[in-house]
């Protein structure tokens, strides 16, 4: 089992930046991929942005492509996910996820993910 603690959310204005973070503990070194999903009310959860753990290689929505930066620190068990230019449209609760099987894939599914984080509310203001 793997546990991931998700930080960094908070309230913003539209056009400001937030940072968050997600630590992972546990089996770590059976984690193939991370990744950041979001869910707003009264919508089904989306895929943000995901990174092998290995590579490094990332994927992103299109959404935020160009506006969010994954990465991640090996050595701290952390995901990282910078999010600047932020809109009202990007106000969900972020969660982040982790598998524990290697694929072939950009790792944008939920059902690729095998550990979920509790998650983190962003809300931006415009």
């Amino acid at each position: 089992q793997a546990q991931l603690v998700e930080s960094g959310g908070g309230a913003v204005q539209a056009g400001g930046s937030l940072r968050l973070s997600c630590a992972a503990s546990g089996r770590t070194f059976s984690i193939y991929a991370m990744g950041w999903f979001r869910q707003s009310p009264g919508k089904e959860r989306e895929f943000v942005a995901s990174i092998r753990w290995s590579s490094g290689s990332t994927y992103y929505a299109d959404s935020v492509k160009g506006r969010f930066t994954i990465s991640r620190d090996n050595a701290e068990n952390t995901v990282y996910l910078q999010m600047n230019s932020l809109k009202s449209d990007d106000t969900a609760v972020y969660s982040c996820a982790a598998a524990a099987t290697n694929r072939i894939a950009y790792y944008s599914r939920e059902r690729q993910y095998d550990y979920w984080g509790q998650g983190t509310q962003v809300t931006v203001s415009s």
